[in-house]
């Protein structure tokens, strides 16, 4: 069964002085300003693709991290999950370049560094959003215990 989420943008103007609205049609929340600005230059309170797309990544990567732990016999009590975007400018024009992924878990009982940083390689590799950006952004993992 295919599951399906929806956003809609609506922007105004150019891409320099031009702004959108993101809004998040299947959960309902409430919208959020994009610019051109807020993607290179200070965000000044708007969002951008990449902070979206690290907010994703954090957020499913998270999911089958805690997933694969608990197949571990090793449920997590706490994990804290963070991502990190880079858009790079390239002789072809911008490109996502990077995805740096730092997963700390705050409490796992008998487990090891090693197997934690095995259970998050493991993961990485069953992250439908890590699958997505696969062969076309590197994506890096500094895995460690706290």
């Amino acid at each position: 069964m295919a599951i399906e989420r929806r956003s809609r943008v609506v922007w105004e103007g150019d891409l320099l002085k031009g702004n959108g609205n993101i809004e998040f049609q299947s959960s309902g929340l409430h919208s959020t300003p994009v610019t051109w600005a807020s993607r290179t230059e200070d965000p000044n309170g708007k969002t951008s693709p990449e902070e979206l797309m690290a907010a994703a990544h954090a957020a499913c990567f998270s999911m089958a991290l805690s997933a694969t732990l608990a197949r571990s016999k090793h449920p997590p009590k706490s994990l804290d999950v963070s991502a990190k975007c880079t858009l790079d400018k390239k002789d072809e024009g911008f490109r996502i370049t990077d995805m740096h992924l730092t997963p700390l878990v705050g409490e796992v009982d008998g487990m090891s560094e090693d197997e934690f940083i095995k259970a998050a390689n493991e993961a990485k590799e069953g992250c439908p959003v890590s699958n997505a950006l696969k062969n076309n952004v590197n994506i890096h993992l500094d895995a460690r215990l706290k």
